[in-house]
């Protein structure tokens, strides 16, 4: 067969949060040219944040993402509280766990239904889906409302929330309303459960690939709101050893930083959290996982949407164990004394390890702020991906098939591009 010179541009990403672009050239049966370009304005959240109060930044952080806001809020949170020497309560730990159930829930919920499922059913967008597969999509709105709900019960709001500070929580929910959301919970396991086996069911491509999995690891349960920063490399440090190992760069194409560990690309998200902590999965996620017969960890990209299920399932469990003998405390919060310092926080957003560092002045203000999103450390594997898998896909195929096949790759990531944009190395030359 004649080798082809091929040219793909796809001016903007369909199905993914946010706007970016792939530009891909083949010449002579091998890739020649390969940007993934994120080309949303630079977001600027680290300066805004400066000369702010600590109160301030927990509220202002949320505005980076309107689907993952809970994750900036406890990075931050969790950031600040560790300068001032604060140990958070029993209750306020296991309510901000629910809290971030809520979004793993909705984000997980959105993710599958509406945007990696009509690729692998073979749909445009998750309309035509709805046709064939109805009772699978109002699943999927059912599950994400139900996120919603949950992030509201604590934050006061789904988007953007407002119960979360330093020291707790401006409000404890009453017992009715948790009492509501435990019936749907309820509800709702049986079908997290299912979805796991219906997600594994999907004609999903064989894809092995070698690359390195990152995501934080806690002794006692799978990590979502703290732990050690691990990887399958055999790292294992705590989060204030994060720029000894992780590097961010720029590539002209993408106002997206790219990141490395220790020189090289590397995963973060569900796939890669599953990679690492599968052993802390309670017995019943663990069964549900078991029953799908693929084995973790898995090198095989395209069963992070078999991940995010499993994890769907962990959430809807967790809370419900959580909320079920709900007694709301004394008092939501203490009081807080601010320090002065430098301080860092990091959970794990839907799509990955969230890395922030704060330096504070000693009237609890922000002097200097750096946020690390999970799409910005993704984006150099996602271009080693496209090029690999767009490979093993065979590069003689229709340039229809290639753009699909390249597109599935980039949303299979379930990419913020928004979120990622939010630094830009500035150089001013003045004469």
């Amino acid at each position: 067969m004649k080798k082809r010179d091929i040219k793909i541009n796809v001016p903007v990403l369909a199905r993914v949060e946010g706007e970016g672009a792939l530009e891909l050239a083949i010449k002579q049966g091998r890739i020649e040219e390969l940007r993934l370009r994120i080309y949303e304005p630079p977001r600027m959240f680290e300066k805004f944040v400066e000369g702010y109060s600590y109160d301030d930044l927990i509220e202002m952080v949320a505005r980076i993402c309107g689907i993952c806001p809970v994750a900036y809020q406890m990075s931050a949170v969790q950031a600040m509280e560790g300068l001032f020497g604060i140990e958070p309560e029993p209750w306020v730990k296991a309510m901000r766990r629910v809290m971030y159930c809520g979004e793993w829930l909705q984000s997980h919920s959105l993710h599958i239904h509406l945007l990696a499922a009509p690729d692998f059913l073979g749909f445009g967008n998750v309309i035509e889906m709805a046709k064939t597969y109805p009772v699978e999509v109002r699943r999927g709105l059912k599950l994400q409302a139900l996120g919603n709900d949950l992030i509201t019960l604590l934050g006061g709001r789904s988007v953007h929330p407002v119960g979360i500070c330093v020291g707790g929580f401006r409000r404890a929910p009453e017992v009715a309303e948790v009492e509501a959301i435990v019936q749907r919970l309820e509800e709702a396991l049986p079908e997290a459960a299912a979805l796991v086996g219906w997600c594994a069911s999907l004609k999903l491509p064989e894809d092995a690939q070698v690359f390195t999995s990152v995501a934080l690891s806690h002794p006692d349960e799978y990590a979502i709101g703290e732990g050690r920063l691990c990887s399958d490399g055999g790292l294992d440090i705590g989060i204030s050893d994060y720029e000894k190992h992780f590097r961010e760069f720029q590539e002209p194409h993408s106002t997206a930083l790219h990141a490395h560990l220790d020189g090289k690309p590397y995963l973060v998200g569900p796939l890669a959290r599953l990679n690492l902590n599968r052993d802390k999965l309670p017995g019943p996620v663990r069964e549900s996982l078991e029953q799908t017969g693929i084995n973790f960890p898995s090198v095989n990209m395209f069963h992070s949407m078999v991940a995010r299920a499993v994890e769907l399932h962990l959430v809807v469990y967790e809370a419900l164990r959580l909320l079920r003998d709900y007694e709301p405390p004394k008092q939501p919060r203490i009081e807080v004394k601010p320090k002065a310092g430098i301080t860092f926080g990091a959970t794990e957003a839907p799509r990955g390890v969230l890395w922030h560092r704060y330096e504070m002045d000693r009237g609890g203000l922000v002097r200097q702020a750096r946020i690390v999103p999970p799409t910005s450390q993704n984006q150099a594997r996602m271009e080693e991906d496209l090029r690999n898998s767009l490979e093993a896909f065979g590069l003689d195929q229709e340039d229809a098939a290639l753009q699909l096949h390249a597109e599935t790759v980039i949303r299979n990531y379930d990419p913020c591009i928004s979120c990622a944009t939010h630094f830009l190395t500035l150089d001013v030359t003045r004469r």
